[in-house]
C-alpha cells in the first residue's frame, strides 16, 4: 500500500470538516486541484472512496465519518508534538490560532493583533471568527490554539483565564431618548431584537429579560450587532450590545444608548486553550497581553 502523508491527511481533514473543496482549498492555502489531488491520492492509498459522489454539499461516506473521526485525532497529536517540541526548547512563538466570537472580534481585535505581533517577533496570527459552541470544539481538537469568548464554557478539557467584565447598554430609536429606562421584562413588550441562534450573547440576553424560551415570531433576530442596531434605527424594536461596541455601533443615527440602573446585565469575556497543551504558559502569556489591551 502507498505511504500516507501527513498533507493528505491534513486536506482530507480539511475538506470532511467544510464539505465544500473551496473552502477547504482556501484554508489549506493550496488551489483547488492541488487539494482534489491530494484526495485522490489519499482514496488510492488507502483503496478506499471516502466521499459520496455527486453529493451538494460534499457527504462522507460511513468509512469515511470513521476515517475522519480518527484523522482528527491524529491531527491532534501531531500539533500536541509540535507544541511539546517548542515548549522543550523554549523557541519564540511563531504561529498563533486564535478564535473570536462575533460580539467581541469587530471591536477589539485589530488591537489585539498590533500588541501580539509587536510582543512576540515575526507572529504569523491567523484569527477565526465563530459562535462559542464552534470555537470551543475547535480548540478541543487542536485547530485552534486558543479562543475568546464568553465565560463559563463548563468545559473541563480547556483552562479558562477572565480578562475583562463589560455591562450591557440598551439600544433605542432616538425619539424615546428621553425616557426612563425600562424594566429587563418589559423589553420584549418593545420587540427586543436579538441574535440568531447559538450567539452566547443571545442567551444572556434572554437570560437578563426573564424571557425564558421566546416565541420566535415575538423576536426579531440579526446576524450581527451591526444589523440590530440599523433595525433599532429603522424603527423595528430595541436591542443590547456590550459597552465595547458603543465606540463604532453608537454611529448610526436616529438611536440613543442608555444604561441599565440597579444591577445592569454584565458578560464575562476570558480566553481558553487546552488544558494539558504544553504551551499552556505562553497562551497565559497572551491572555495578560490582551488583557492589558482592553484596559
Amino acid at each position: 500500500m502507498t505511504k500516507i502523508t501527513l498533507r493528505q491527511l491534513r486536506y482530507f481533514e480539511a475538506l470532511a470538516q467544510h464539505r465544500h473543496f473551496g473552502i477547504a482549498s482556501n484554508v489549506c492555502a493550496v488551489t483547488q486541484p492541488a487539494l482534489s489531488m491530494q484526495i485522490r491520492d489519499f482514496e488510492g492509498a488507502l483503496g478506499v472512496s471516502l466521499f459520496e459522489k455527486g453529493t451538494h454539499p460534499i457527504q462522507l461516506t460511513p468509512l469515511g465519518r470513521m476515517i475522519a473521526a480518527k484523522s482528527k485525532a491524529i491531527m491532534r497529536d501531531i500539533t500536541e508534538l509540535e507544541e511539546l517540541a517548542r515548549a522543550s526548547d523554549n523557541q519564540p512563538l511563531v504561529n498563533l490560532r486564535l478564535g473570536v466570537i462575533p460580539t467581541v472580534a469587530p471591536y477589539i481585535f485589530s488591537k489585539i493583533a498590533k500588541d501580539l505581533t509587536m510582543h512576540f517577533t515575526g507572529l504569523n496570527l491567523k484569527m477565526r471568527e465563530a459562535i462559542t459552541s464552534k470555537l470551543i470544539a475547535a480548540v478541543i481538537d487542536g485547530e485552534l490554539d486558543a479562543a475568546i469568548l464568553a465565560l463559563p464554557t463548563s468545559e473541563p478539557r480547556l483552562r479558562e483565564v477572565e480578562l475583562f467584565r463589560e455591562n450591557f447598554l440598551l439600544v433605542r430609536p432616538k425619539t424615546d431618548a428621553n425616557k426612563p429606562v425600562p424594566r429587563p421584562e418589559m423589553l420584549k413588550e418593545m420587540r427586543l431584537l436579538l441574535l440568531e441562534e447559538g450567539h452566547c450573547f443571545r442567551d444572556q440576553a434572554i437570560n437578563f429579560c426573564k424571557m425564558g424560551s421566546p416565541n420566535t415570531q415575538d423576536i426579531m433576530d440579526g446576524n450581527s450587532l451591526t444589523t440590530l442596531v440599523q433595525m433599532v434605527a429603522a424603527g423595528f424594536g430595541v436591542t443590547l450590545i456590550p459597552e465595547m461596541a458603543v465606540e463604532f455601533e453608537g454611529r448610526a443615527p436616529n438611536i440613543s444608548i442608555a444604561k441599565f440602573g440597579k444591577m445592569p446585565p454584565q458578560r464575562k469575556i476570558g480566553m481558553v486553550w487546552r488544558r494539558n497543551s504544553p504551551l499552556k504558559d505562553k497562551y497565559y502569556e497572551i491572555a495578560q497581553i490582551v488583557k492589558s489591551t482592553k484596559s
